[in-house]
């Protein structure tokens, strides 16, 4: 066998001077160095069931360069997040930003604080009346003028009764809400409805046939709102004992019902609700979607009967007639003062047992997913102000990441304003009665729900921390440029560097970080947004949406230090 030599002209370089050593002189010039990464294109992966016509609003989003001031960055990391952008998880739908108004927290729109502060946060969703209220609601009577059948007292889960304490969507009262005025709040922020009807009346009725009275109402309410709202709920939390009509005085009943609600019969009664409102929503020419109250975990062995029956009776009855299930979750532990670490860890845990469970339960009936509406949720924690403190806000903008992973197709945080009860509030907002603190201040889950939002694109894409402390949210602009929310839930400070697969990294990046303050020891009812804050004993700066974000100079590396218990949202240029 004959070997074949190739011989192969070389130059050899002195690395010095970057001569031609083979010809004697002639100095190579060094070429340009090109960071062009080829790009893999992002797909859009199918839109989740989860999701589904959540979706329909989307709106691709468009990052402008705002003006920034530039500051140092770490000479080195310890810790990387990784970013794909060509990794898309899903499409991102507005409604998960959503948060929930109440009854109580006054008329509003002659709040100018308020108004400006929610059109800045733009929820998107804001969900009325309330909770538990709902089923206790007539949106179109007048002030202690209810409708015909109803009763003076209702049976509470004890068997005791207690005097009804009706709210009605017509009074114009200063102290509560109307119906009227919640239309208007919207209009003027920008925001759009989410609507509970009042499902509890089907049961407490006193008339011959009170399912068909409550079912009309909410009829009529779909006819008077003429297609501002397009998502509506049948009742809020009927599996609980603490709800209006989960137990009923039988000798005021007219049409057989028991004494105790069951999952089978609320299922029954959703029929007859949804038929109701799609005709009247078909004869005024309009699209909406009604979702079905739906027990978002396994239930306890403390539990009443109705708790642990509800979904299997539910599915059984409904079937495929829910356009929607609705699930809410208080995350912590009820009434105990949790630390700052165990409030931390939960939304990943808990916001995907939740996803699960639904799922498995549609599964094992034979149901075809349908989207999921997270209509409430904040933390039970309490003792400590946990509520109203800056972990609070970290938790919110973990939960809705957690949420846009797990697609969930909407979220609503409770809520808006609430009591002060010495710390224990869940409100975003104060309500006048939070001491040496002005009404409606906003609280740190505003401003991290606002940065939030301020620095997220319109679609999730993966990434990936190599710190289990260090937890990361990506997502990717239409125009080009990608968000990173990263959030530090340990007590030491991380330096972190950012690194990409398949994009382009431009000329500079861009972010905010929001910090706690030195108060209430871990949780800090102050947050400090790039070193500006409060002038008062709570809240934030007053100017947050005025303040430049940090900036720096991409081409040595993409590096920040993330402070203790802290958040920092991050956008970084396109080449």
């Amino acid at each position: 066998m004959k070997n074949i030599y190739i011989a192969i002209a070389s130059l050899s370089l002195c690395c010095s001077c970057k001569k031609n050593t083979d010809t004697g002189g002639g100095v190579i010039p060094t070429p340009p160095r090109d960071t062009t990464v080829i790009i893999v294109p992002p797909v859009d992966p199918p839109i989740a069931s989860s999701i589904g016509f959540f979706l329909n609003d989307w709106q691709p989003a468009t990052f402008t360069v705002p003006a920034n001031n530039d500051i140092a960055v770490p000479a080195s990391a310890a810790y990387t997040v990784t970013i794909n952008p060509s990794q898309v998880l899903t499409k991102i739908p507005r409604a998960i930003l959503g948060n929930n108004a109440n009854l109580w927290m006054t008329q509003v729109i002659t709040e100018p604080s308020l108004m400006t502060n929610l059109t800045n946060l733009h929820p998107h969703i804001i969900r009325f009346p309330g909770g538990s209220i709902s089923d206790v609601f007539f949106w179109n009577a007048s002030r202690n003028i209810p409708p015909a059948g109803v009763p003076a007292m209702l049976v509470n889960a004890n068997g005791t009764q207690s005097a009804s304490g009706f709210w009605y969507g017509q009074n114009t009262e200063n102290w509560t809400f109307s119906v009227d005025n919640y239309y208007t709040m919207l209009q003027q922020t920008g925001n759009s409805g989410m609507i509970t009807v009042n499902y509890g009346f089907a049961r407490y009725g006193t008339g011959a046939n009170p399912v068909a009275a409550a079912a009309h109402l909410a009829a009529n309410w779909v006819r008077y709102d003429n297609g501002r709202t397009k998502y509506w709920e049948i009742g809020n939390e009927n599996f609980g004992d603490w709800e209006a009509g989960y137990r009923i005085d039988q000798s005021k009943n007219q049409d057989g019902q028991p004494e105790f609600l069951t999952g089978e019969l609320y299922g029954q009664h959703f029929k007859v609700f949804a038929d109701s409102m799609r005709k009247a929503a078909q004869q005024i020419g309009k699209t909406i979607y009604i979702g079905a109250v739906t027990a978002e975990a396994p239930a306890l062995s403390w539990q009443t009967n109705t708790r642990k029956t509800w979904n299997s009776g539910l599915l059984s009855a409904t079937r495929t007639s829910p356009d929607y299930y609705i699930v809410h979750s208080y995350y912590t532990d009820y009434q105990t003062n949790s630390n700052a670490a165990n409030i931390l860890a939960t939304p990943a845990t808990e916001t995907k047992n939740m996803m699960d469970y639904v799922g498995q339960i549609l599964q094992a009936a034979a149901i075809p997913g349908k989207p999921i509406a997270l209509t409430e949720y904040n933390i039970n924690a309490e003792g400590s102000m946990q509520k109203v403190s800056h972990i609070n806000g970290i938790h919110a903008v973990m939960v809705l990441g957690e949420a846009l992973k797990q697609k969930y197709g909407m979220a609503a945080r409770w809520d808006l304003a609430n009591g002060w009860d010495n710390g224990n509030d869940h409100g975003m907002f104060a309500n006048g009665d939070e001491p040496a603190v002005p009404k409606w201040n906003a609280r740190p889950a505003f401003y991290h729900m606002y940065y939030f939002q301020k620095f997220l694109g319109d679609r999730l894409v993966a990434s990936q921390s190599d710190n289990a402390d260090l937890v990361s949210y990506a997502s990717s602009f239409s125009s080009g440029q990608v968000a990173v929310t990263l959030v530090n839930r340990s007590s030491q400070p991380q330096t972190v560097n950012v690194k990409f697969q398949n994009f382009n990294v431009g000329t500079r990046y861009y972010w905010y970080t929001l910090t706690g303050g030195g108060d209430n020891g871990e949780f800090s009812r102050k947050v400090f947004v790039n070193g500006q804050g409060p002038t008062g004993v709570a809240g934030g700066p007053a100017n947050y949406s005025f303040i430049n974000p940090y900036s720096a100079v991409a081409a040595n590396g993409i590096r920040v230090s993330v402070p203790p218990m802290a958040v920092i949202y991050m956008v970084t240029d396109k080449k």
